[in-house]
């Protein structure tokens, strides 16, 4: 019989593989999540195939053609903003047209000179790949399918995903009620405390722009609590054995009002721009935008949530943080909708309300490749 090897608390076991017709496939995920050991842990282990449940289909693999080189064709270029004369009247007026086109156009962009010191940005990638590359015991009790402040894993949707992404993830919830600082892993605590104050800062800046964008108030998208909360997706992409079968991160939408990527320089995350997956190369010292779910919903579909996803590569780790701006983890009866300041007879509502909750279990119950925003149109 064909056999795996999965490294389960320092034992080596064995499993089916897809290929003798008996493969248990919810069996197979059951024993790979009960180790707690994560994707790195399969790597550990030194295996030179993956564990058939990461197996994706060509239909998935290969839903858009992938632009491989987008500075032949300006229109495929992920726009990059400058904001460091964003305090200029006159530039920043400039900065907002520009914010306003990558918003409703893409839904992703790149913004260089954002205030947060280099240094800190290397160091928060350095803490996350201590995290990640630690002893295995230091990282099994975080490991958690609860929806913890903190919490370590294995793809969010392992147990009901048609193939498992090849990434490891620590979530920290940081604002608005953050734990105390103990709570957080020592191996990344200190510098996600300083990196979190610092997203933050830029987070409101972004929707203030955002905010002039649409035509509102500068502070507007900030006072109805667009930047009250924000989550650590600390995510962890091992060198893959067999990249050409999996991806890193299936396509998918962002479940909040905004996220603020930071990424190594290995490369990897891709965008769904005009059907067709187009790049998005590191820049070092940028941070990448995208447009969240909730967002599209109160802009009444002015600001375009995008799909994107990451591809599994051969060369790594790849390291990245996330910064999603919403208050997931927090029980609020608070309700979003389509703002009626963007909406009229003749450009009326396009969504229900939603309170952030609803519109998770929404996104929970669709999976990856669906769109939970349908789930609200009117």
């Amino acid at each position: 019989m064909a056999e795996m090897e999965i490294a389960i608390n320092g034992q080596h076991k064995t499993s089916p593989t897809k290929d003798d017709g008996v493969y248990d496939r919810a069996k197979a995920v059951k024993a790979f999540d009960d180790a707690k050991t994560g994707v790195q842990g399969l790597v550990d282990a030194g295996i030179a195939k993956l564990p058939p449940f990461f197996y994706m289909s060509p239909e998935d693999l290969h839903d858009h053609p992938t632009l491989t080189d987008p500075h032949l064709h300006s229109n495929f270029q992920v726009p990059i903003i400058d904001l460091k004369d964003i305090l200029d009247p006159a530039e920043h007026k400039e900065i907002v047209e520009k914010t306003r086109s990558a918003a409703e156009e893409w839904g992703f962009f790149q913004v260089i000179n954002h205030g947060i010191p280099q240094h800190v940005l290397k160091e928060v990638l350095d803490g996350v790949r201590r995290f990640h590359e630690q002893p295995t015991e230091a990282k099994m009790k975080y490991y958690s399918r609860e929806a913890d402040i903190v919490r370590y894993y294995t793809n969010y949707d392992l147990l009901q995903s048609r193939g498992a992404s090849w990434r490891d993830t620590l979530i920290c919830v940081m604002a608005p009620n953050p734990p105390p600082p103990e709570k957080y892993p020592s191996a990344c605590r200190d510098i996600l405390l300083e990196y979190s104050k610092h997203v933050q800062r830029l987070g409101e800046v972004i929707l203030g722009l955002l905010s002039e964008a649409m035509g509102l108030d500068p502070d507007h998208l900030n006072d109805i609590g667009c930047s009250e909360g924000h989550t650590f997706g600390c995510q962890y992409y091992p060198a893959c054995p067999e990249p050409d079968r999996t991806l890193g991160h299936v396509r998918h939408r962002d479940p909040d009002f905004l996220t603020i990527l930071l990424q190594d320089q290995i490369g990897g995350l891709q965008v769904l721009h005009e059907q067709h997956w187009i790049d998005v190369p590191p820049m070092e010292g940028s941070l990448i935008v995208n447009i969240g779910d909730l967002l599209q919903l109160i802009s009444n579909d002015k600001l375009k949530s995008v799909e994107h996803r990451v591809l599994a590569k051969s060369v790594g780790p790849r390291i990245s943080l996330a910064c999603l701006f919403t208050t997931h983890f927090e029980a609020s009866s608070k309700v979003y909708g389509p703002l009626k300041q963007l909406t009229s007879p003749h450009n009326p509502p396009l969504y229900k309300e939603t309170s952030i909750l609803n519109y998770l279990s929404s996104y929970a119950s669709v999976g990856g490749l669906g769109n939970a925003l349908s789930s609200f149109k009117l």
